[in-house]
């Protein structure tokens, strides 16, 4: 399999993009924004498609509007949980316009696939770089803000108490988010984006109530999920995004009975 270009690029793209999506999937789970990269990924969506148009580089499109789309979400603060009709009518255009896009150039179809399925096994070694040097971006900039961040998160009045501004932190970290969902995007693409954004994160916070020895065990998980997927892809044929899917959900399902098996165990020996 390693005697392959390709796979090995896969495989570094897998490492690179799980560090990212590892610590930054468990700050959305614990803020219960896991619908603000849902809707983050939609938008990227028509960025990506009218850079395509342009003839201009997909990533940066995507990089561009979802960035946007995260500061102007992070703006609104609390109020992005009270308008999820309109968000929701904005997700849908969103989809709408990069399939007008995708119209004007129909060559350019098989990268519109790729953009919503996702196409880990096409990834340049140029493409690598840019992924390297985004995820070092984000987790710099996440590593700077993580303590407000993590005090603004359980208690918000308290933490603006000392001085510490909710709705800069929330602006700061979706703008973060954006950057993990444009480089997501590239392995499991736009409709599977959740499956390795939340899944492994949301299986580490079961499985410890140690905050930052979750917000480490999520790389893990995510690059077992990703490796995995990479990996039983090539033995079977299958898509890549369907077997990262499926072991997230596979994870998450394990996360949430073992808790269970081991309180039922411990009540049988009791």
């Amino acid at each position: 399999m390693f005697a392959y270009d390709f796979m090995r690029t896969a495989f570094l793209a897998g490492l690179i993009v799980s560090i990212v999506v590892g610590p930054i999937g468990y700050f959305m789970v614990l803020r219960r924004e896991i619908f603000a990269g849902h809707a983050l990924s939609h938008i990227g969506f028509a960025g990506a498609t009218g850079a395509i148009l342009f003839g201009l580089n997909p990533i940066w499109g995507l990089l561009t509007l979802t960035v946007t789309g995260g500061v102007v979400m992070g703006r609104l603060g609390d109020r992005v949980r009270q308008r999820d009709v309109a968000i929701g009518i904005v997700l849908a255009l969103s989809l709408g316009l990069g399939t007008l896009f995708l119209h004007f150039y129909t060559s350019y179809a098989r990268q519109g696939t790729a953009l919503l399925f996702g196409n880990v096994l096409g990834i340049t070694p140029e493409a690598l770089v840019i992924l390297a040097v985004l995820g070092a971006l984000s987790l710099i900039a996440l590593g700077v803000i993580a303590r407000p961040l993590l005090a603004v998160s359980l208690d918000p009045d308290m933490a603006e108490s000392k001085g510490v501004s909710p709705a800069l932190m929330a602006m700061l970290f979706l703008a973060i988010v954006a950057v993990a969902v444009a480089e997501a995007v590239q392995v499991v693409g736009i409709l599977l984006l959740l499956s390795l954004l939340i899944a492994p994160p949301a299986a580490a916070a079961r499985l410890t109530c140690r905050i930052w020895f979750a917000v480490l065990l999520s790389i893990p998980l995510a690059l077992l999920v990703t490796w995995g997927g990479i990996t039983a892809a090539y033995l079977t044929d299958w898509p890549v995004s369907f077997w990262i899917s499926a072991l997230a959900a596979l994870l998450y399902l394990i996360s949430r009975l073992l808790p269970s098996f081991l309180l039922d165990g411990a009540r049988k020996a009791a």
